[in-house]
């Protein structure tokens, strides 16, 4: 019997975040935090395109669901996914929803920043991003294993050492060190987990990309198409 109370419970549990996450307005406040960044509720409001006090009921609803954390900095509030896990959770959702319509479609064939290159919650997505997990892969640094992990080899540590990533200092037989995650516009895997969010990082130390404003957004600088296309063997448009 407390089997099915178990279970009737998650159902609740389930449903409830479905519930959360499923409202239009609320669900591009959760895909405007993606980039990793804490927003304020009005930018988050214009994001959403509803009046401040609108998004406000909106961000209350999130916080008391624990899908959003608040954090208050003198007279303004600022929002933050609660955890990686819900940020993966979001990645799902994006990543099995419907392709666009044929008008659509035609649409965003044209050049797209947020599509070519943008930060998913802590790590890189983006038609670069499975481009740069193609050619790791190529080269035998990253190997896909069971349960949509990455086992990096000898040569992939070496990789990452001298592109200035501590390896000996991550822990790398944790669950989430290279996970395999499944690019929402591209429909193929970007590399996630502790080790995708340091080499995120590490672009950004080494001045290869850029944030575009304060947009999930990123650019590639001059250096960083040169040592890609170097490093890797990727292709930039001239």
């Amino acid at each position: 019997m407390s089997g099915f109370v178990t279970i009737e419970r998650m159902d609740r549990d389930v449903s409830a975040v479905a519930a959360l996450m499923g409202d239009p307005t609320r669900a591009k406040m959760l895909l405007a935090l993606m980039g990793g960044l804490a927003l304020p509720a009005g930018e988050l409001a214009m994001s959403a395109n509803v009046a401040p006090q609108t998004a406000s009921a909106h961000l209350s609803k999130l916080v008391q669901g624990r899908l959003l954390k608040a954090e208050i900095q003198g007279r303004h509030r600022y929002y933050r996914l609660a955890s990686a896990e819900i940020a993966a959770a979001i990645e799902a959702l994006a990543a099995v929803a419907p392709r666009p319509g044929t008008k659509d479609r035609r649409e965003s064939e044209e050049p797209n920043p947020l599509r070519f290159a943008r930060t998913c919650y802590t790590h890189f997505a983006g038609t670069l991003a499975v481009e740069i997990n193609d050619a790791l892969q190529k080269r035998s640094f990253l190997i896909p294993g069971p349960d949509r992990q990455y086992r990096i080899t000898a040569d992939g540590r070496l990789w990452f050492e001298k592109l200035g990533i501590d390896m000996a200092g991550m822990k790398s037989g944790r669950s989430d060190f290279a996970r395999q995650c499944l690019d929402w516009t591209e429909r193929r895997h970007h590399l996630a987990g502790a080790l995708g969010t340091e080499l995120l990082q590490q672009f950004f130390e080494l001045k290869w990309m850029a944030r575009i404003g304060k947009t999930r957004a990123v650019r590639v600088t001059h250096r960083g198409q040169e040592q890609l296309s170097k490093l890797l063997g990727i292709r930039f448009r001239r």
